[in-house]
């Protein structure tokens, strides 16, 4: 009898406690779990267009974490295991959310660090920690999103900790109220109320906190993994390179090695090593270093020899090698293109995202250095901007996001790189990007001056899309039927008909006819039809005689027309 007691004892008090192999399986169980949500989470859209990416970015932001855990093999403890983590969700993060929820994990790694294990107080600090470090991640907070759900949860778990509480008492009590809290956020704003829906960012959460409870309360991993990954492959057309085809432009070679301390000093060793030896054997360089990992680009004949190489300092985490031949039918990145070379850096370059080969052409043409590939349904990382910075030589890089839910993942990124100074301009739509870029002026004074009357050219830009309903909605006086086609304007819709060429007519009537705008450039997407576009252009010179109308074919999924007007 008194061994039983002494042994509940014992499991009492280990349940007080958080290690670091607890807490990688937590970790794993809550992507897991958001993963085989993620398309619920993005159809928690306020506008009933398909764009919805919310669920896609957070999932692949903690699996960004859960990559960084699988590559190391053994853990010191709970603060090794939260400084993978928080590493991998940094770099992985894509969109407002992403970035957030990465923050509030690197937050908690910070509170835990030098920790073996946690006991539950100090699990509660973490989480407060985390809490605050993703508030301040966001220049001005807005309440009723994953913010919210996750300081309402988090202050309530906290309040109720006490000598009896465990680990499992406090993750229970934060998912509880995290579901209550989830509610309330249409009571906060105003879009999710009229929309119907509550807040995207805060489903993804409560999702992750789901799976870490499930592991808490014994369900197996093998169970929450059986659904696949939300992120997209790409498809990949191999009748481009058959038997008799001739290897003509190499391998695109992109690898994250971990520095080894048995093989290298890490704490000394320089990319540029690598970069020099890659010089010799390769172009569209890309090296360096974060901590004590090194991520490495390139295009060459011999991925071979560059792996074997790099294997002398360390031990690879993640490898892709692709033949360059061979066409990708989604995510071509306009960068694979464009090659690094040995000239000195200039004081100033250009990185932008855009969604649609024929933008980003515009673009490149505009004077872009590297081209991010993403958009609305396609949000790019933390590592994608890092990749984009290391690969224009300039003392200063001005980077134009384009979208309001990529402007985080660019500061924070720019907050990382140290070889240039980066200057992100906030423009948070393909109009203000394009204004931007096509009335930028390197021949002011200083980049302030630059960022300055890049702000100030943006202002006149007006957007507006062209989109299918996926859903009934009344918003804005507007009343939508799933099919239509409805007009969005400056965050609001204002206009919806059965045919995308009335509804495009009436978002054109509510641009000018006020008389102030005189010039609309018209970038047509994949769903856009030559009869479309046609019909467009009859009606703009015939309904907008004075009106200024330049077409470009932009390539954009989702929208068939997206209109900027000045």
């Amino acid at each position: 009898m008194d061994s039983a007691n002494n042994n509940n004892n014992t499991n009492s008090e280990n349940e007080k406690f958080l290690d670091g192999e607890l807490f990688a399986k937590m970790v794993r169980g809550g992507a897991a779990q958001l993963r085989s949500n993620a398309e619920e989470v993005n159809n928690l859209n306020v506008f009933p267009v398909p764009d919805g990416d919310t669920g896609d970015n957070m999932c692949m932001t903690i699996e960004g974490g859960v990559a960084a855990l699988d590559g190391v093999s053994q853990y010191d403890g709970l603060a090794d295991v939260m400084k993978s983590l928080s590493k991998g969700m940094l770099l992985g993060a894509r969109g407002n959310s992403g970035v957030i929820l990465s923050q509030m994990f690197a937050g908690m790694a910070v509170e835990l660090e030098g920790c073996i294990v946690a006991d539950v107080d100090s699990v509660g600090k973490a989480l407060k920690r985390g809490v605050k470090q993703a508030y301040a991640s966001v220049l001005t907070p807005t309440e009723g999103t994953i913010l919210t759900v996750a300081r309402e949860a988090v202050d309530h778990a906290v309040s109720r900790l006490n000598e009896d509480s465990t680990i499992k008492t406090l993750f229970d009590d934060l998912l509880t109220e995290m579901y209550a809290s989830l509610q309330r956020t249409p009571d906060l704003l105003a879009a999710l109320r009229e929309a119907s829906v509550v807040d995207s960012g805060g489903a993804g959460l409560f999702y992750i906190m789901d799976g870490f409870n499930k592991v808490l309360n014994g369900q197996k991993l093998d169970a929450l993994m059986e659904s696949k990954p939300a992120v997209k492959q790409p498809t990949v057309d191999l009748s481009s390179f058959g038997p008799d085809s001739e290897m003509e432009f190499g391998y695109c070679t992109e690898f994250l090695l971990q520095l080894q301390n048995k093989k290298v000093d890490v704490e000394a060793f320089s990319a540029d090593t690598i970069t020099e030896y890659l010089q010799g054997i390769g172009n569209s360089i890309v090296s360096f270093k974060t901590d004590s990992i090194i991520k490495v680009h390139v295009h060459t004949m011999t991925p071979g020899a560059v792996i074997e190489y790099c294997r002398q300092f360390g031990e690879l985490l993640t490898v892709k090698i692709e033949n360059m031949s061979v066409q990708h039918n989604e995510s071509k990145e306009v960068t694979e293109k464009q090659q690094i070379d040995n000239t000195p850096a200039k004081k100033y370059g250009i990185v932008s995202v855009a969604q649609g080969d024929g933008i980003a052409q515009i673009f490149t043409e505009m004077g872009v250095d590297v081209i991010v590939n993403g958009g609305q349904t396609q949000n790019p990382s933390t590592a994608d901007f890092l990749d984009a910075f290391k690969k224009v030589k300039a003392e200063h890089i001005f980077v134009f996001p384009n979208n309001g839910n990529i402007v985080l993942a660019a500061k924070q990124a720019a907050e990382i790189y140290e070889d240039a100074q980066i200057h992100v301009i906030e423009s948070k739509d393909l109009g203000a990007g394009y204004i931007g870029l096509s009335l930028i002026d390197f021949e002011a004074e200083t980049p302030e001056d630059i960022e300055a009357q890049i702000y100030d050219s943006m202002k006149g830009a007006v957007t507006a899309s062209i989109s299918p309903s996926i859903r009934d909605a009344d918003m804005n006086g507007v009343h939508v039927n799933k099919g239509e086609f409805i007009g969005i304007m400056a965050k609001q819709i204002t206009a919806s008909a059965e045919n995308k060429i009335d509804t495009a007519k009436a978002v054109l009537h509510s641009i000018f006819d006020g008389g102030e705008k005189t010039m609309l450039t018209v970038f047509t997407g994949k769903d856009a039809t030559a009869a479309d576009v046609a019909e467009l252009e009859s009606a703009v010179a015939k309904e907008f005689p004075d009106v200024e109308a330049y077409f470009a074919e932009g390539g954009q999924d989702v929208y068939p027309f997206i209109f900027v007007a000045e």
